[in-house]
């Protein structure tokens, strides 16, 4: 067993490790750690602990093959308050997704009048365990992430409410930072609040925009999601919560397709 998502293999170049596999194809990984490994990316262009990264919106034109993959990451446009970076995650020498990235100087400021924060979600430990819904595989992402759900299941189709903690470290002997944590789980909200039947149907989202309005605190990241589909198109809509509250939120465009 791995014991990260990504192991090293040059200063861009990682082995993306069977902890990353997705649940649609044995071959691809689950968007959640590629996304992941480009926000890390998105992090470590230039020196400002100030800047807060405010707005993610990855493309995955395709599906993300397990194996060997390179991150180049350039900041697009800089500012004293505001710059925006890109992140390209590519396989082979072929793009497979890519990471723009609003970041936003931060500044100490009191509580706004009225604002407490949101409400709270019942924690992880009154959340459930439940089935994943079967992939024919015994070790990818599903078991990689520990899952408690407060409300709905990957097998009841609906809104759902699910609390989620990476069990192993992106990369080895790194701690994940919030973004890390937060990019990780997102990708999972068209997943956990499905509207169709797995078995008949996929609903594989062509892309992920996270809005994070504070940094996630904690090993806990809690989804709650629900998807709305019309005209073979999906839309999942996920409210991002950490134990103090909401920290922001995640939208998903979904191809809808019949299964083959």
């Amino acid at each position: 067993m791995p014991d990260a998502f990504y192991l090293p293999d040059g200063p861009d170049r990682f082995v993306a490790t069977e902890l990353t596999r997705g649940p649609w194809d044995p071959a691809a990984q689950h968007a959640g750690p590629p996304a992941a490994l480009l926000g890390r990316a998105v992090e470590r262009v230039g020196d400002r602990p100030d800047l807060h990264t405010a707005r993610v919106t990855l493309e995955i034109p395709r599906p993300v093959p397990l194996g060997a993959v390179e991150v180049a990451a350039r900041r697009l446009r800089g500012g004293r308050s505001v710059e925006l970076v890109e992140a390209t995650l590519s396989a082979a020498g072929t793009p497979v997704m890519q990471a723009t990235a609003l970041r936003i100087r931060r500044a100490e400021l009191p509580p706004p009048a009225g604002q407490d924060g949101g409400r709270h979600l019942p924690g992880p430990e009154r959340g459930r365990e439940a089935p994943f819904f079967p992939t024919g595989q015994e070790v990818g992402y599903h078991t990689a992430m520990e899952w408690r759900f407060v409300t709905g299941s990957f097998l009841e189709p609906g809104p759902a409410t699910v609390w989620l903690r990476m069990r192993h470290p992106l990369v080895p002997d790194e701690a994940p930072s919030p973004l890390v944590r937060v990019l990780a789980a997102a990708d999972s909200g068209n997943g956990v609040s499905a509207a169709l039947d797995y078995r008949s149907w996929l609903f594989v989202n062509a892309d992920l925009t996270v809005y994070l309005h504070r940094p996630a605190v904690g090993e806990w990241v809690a989804l709650e999601a629900a998807t709305t589909v019309d005209a073979g198109v999906g839309l999942a809509d996920t409210a991002i919560h950490d134990r103090q509250g909401p920290v922001g939120r995640g939208l998903q465009a979904l191809l809808v397709d019949r299964r083959r």
